[in-house]
């Protein structure tokens, strides 16, 4: 069961990474037509306004992916001293601290939203966007990097109970040069 629910949350961020990936990728599409456009006058309108959203909505959609992929910056310098029990520790210590900055932030995110909701907010732009469509993009993101690290606590206590080190270490643990190296 473990392993199925690690493939899965796996499988879903990489889809969610080939969608952000695809957003990006309309998004610099739309700002070099805008700079092409502009050397004859014309102007899309609103490119860097929709540039800005996207960004914001990469970010917080990406941080699940990198998480999993284990492409988040760690310190490991204490970590590539220790035995197998140590690494396991800190790695422990390590998603647990992230799992807990993640749902944070995300119900940090929710009053943001939630008084854009209610004051029917739009942006002071041409575009006049309405803001709630960008924040709850950028709020879900938020959610779905908390819980997918609440779950790789869950799912890395599972593992150092049943002793699964190596398990533990392939789900959670850093990746150095140096460990790539030996």
């Amino acid at each position: 069961m473990t392993q199925n629910l690690i493939a899965a949350i796996r499988r879903t961020n990489r889809f969610i990474a080939l969608l952000v990936g695809l957003v990006l990728t309309g998004s610099v599409i739309l700002i070099i037509a805008e700079i092409l456009l502009r050397e004859v006058g014309v102007s899309l309108g609103g490119a860097e306004e929709i540039s800005g959203y996207v960004m914001a909505g990469v970010a917080s959609w990406g941080l699940s992916y990198a998480l999993t992929e284990l492409a988040h910056v760690r310190i490991d310098l204490i970590r590539l001293r220790l035995q197998e029990r140590g690494k396991a520790l800190l790695d422990l210590l390590s998603i647990i601290a992230l799992a807990a900055i993640a749902t944070i932030v995300a119900v940090q995110c929710w009053p943001v939203l939630s008084k854009t909701i209610e004051r029917g907010s739009t942006a002071n732009t041409p575009l006049e966007t309405p803001l709630w469509i960008p924040q709850v993009i950028w709020f879900s993101g938020w959610v779905w990097f908390a819980l997918s690290a609440c779950a790789l606590v869950l799912l890395t206590l599972r593992l150092l109970m049943k002793r699964d080190l190596e398990q533990a270490d392939m789900l959670v643990g850093a990746r150095s040069e140096l460990e790539l190296e030996s």
